[in-house]
């Protein structure tokens, strides 16, 4: 039969699609007559007449033709089997729709990585290559300038707490417990003297009421750190009522009732406090040596 098709004119292989559309569009005549040779007689005979009274001469091999490829469903559209490939080639045709959206969104979401590359990624990565480094001139400075065996041992354990946060790669940690060192470190190898601040028209003490115990108070000198060339120094000091360090030049030193009123006394007298340096911090201890009592505790506002 495929040999036939292929010979046979093309004005009457046209034809006879023009055959098969029309049966489809009779449908039923189609299913009534085409059930035996008998019926498929008839049904040659009625398509010569639906042709004749069109004027259309058609052969009867090419109606006989068109009755063939309707039972053999020739001529009939069968849909493509989706396959992975066919979804692949109808994104590929429609491309034009959507590429445009997509290489945009492809444009920002390559810029966001980008950022998150050199903001996040690689600060990260030259943090955890950096540390290291700095943790050990950090040490090796403490080492050298700390005069009291424990302030080696309490940098030694910080020490490990920065190696241990690295190897989890917890930078923000390692970071922190560095940054504690690096400020051991500083207040190791600087030298200042504690005076009581006596300039006019700045206080030299204040006192407070504690929350707990509305009948007690709280003394505190307002001090300062003075360096070698007799300027103020600024320092990292941490407010015992909030627990907060602050880098500040003047803090309250907290003292008993009865050093307080001493310099209060001192200075009401002629506006000047005779004796106003109260410690003496060297080189390689974290804290001041007092000449007067005090707790230690300090406030950074008042």
């Amino acid at each position: 039969m495929a040999e036939n098709i292929k010979a046979t004119p093309l004005e009457d292989v046209m034809v006879a699609m023009d055959v098969v559309d029309t049966l489809r569009h009779q449908q039923d005549l189609a299913d009534r007559e085409l059930d035996d040779q008998g019926r498929r007689a008839r049904l040659l005979e009625r398509l010569r007449d639906l042709y004749a009274a069109q004027g259309i001469d058609v052969p009867d091999h090419v109606l006989t033709e068109g009755i063939d490829a309707l039972e053999q469903e020739r001529f009939q559209y069968k849909p493509v089997t989706q396959s992975w490939r066919t979804k692949l080639a109808h994104l590929w045709v429609s491309r034009t729709r959507w590429g445009k959206p997509v290489g945009f969104l492809a444009i920002i979401g390559s810029l966001f990585s980008g950022v998150y590359v050199a903001t996040d990624v690689l600060p990260a990565r030259q943090l955890r290559n950096e540390l290291p480094v700095q943790l050990e001139a950090s040490m090796d400075s403490i080492r050298a300038n700390a005069l009291n065996p424990e302030i080696v041992d309490n940098a030694l354990r910080r020490a490990n707490s920065v190696k241990a946060a690295l190897q989890e790669d917890r930078v923000d940690d390692a970071q922190g417990a560095l940054a504690e060192i690096e400020r051991v470190e500083k207040i190791l190898q600087t030298r200042y003297s504690v005076r009581v601040v006596a300039r006019k028209g700045e206080k030299s003490g204040v006192w407070r009421v504690p929350e707990v115990n509305e009948s007690a108070r709280n003394y505190y000198l307002i001090v300062e750190a003075i360096g070698d060339d007799n300027r103020p120094i600024e320092l990292d000091i941490l407010d015992e009522e909030t627990n907060q360090r602050k880098a500040v030049k003047t803090w309250g030193l907290r003292v008993n009732e009865q050093t307080f009123y001493k310099v209060a006394t001192d200075k009401r007298d002629d506006g000047i406090i005779q004796n106003n340096k109260i410690g003496e911090k060297p080189v390689g201890y974290l804290r001041p040596n007092f000449s007067i009592p005090t707790t230690g505790g300090t406030i950074t506002r008042w």
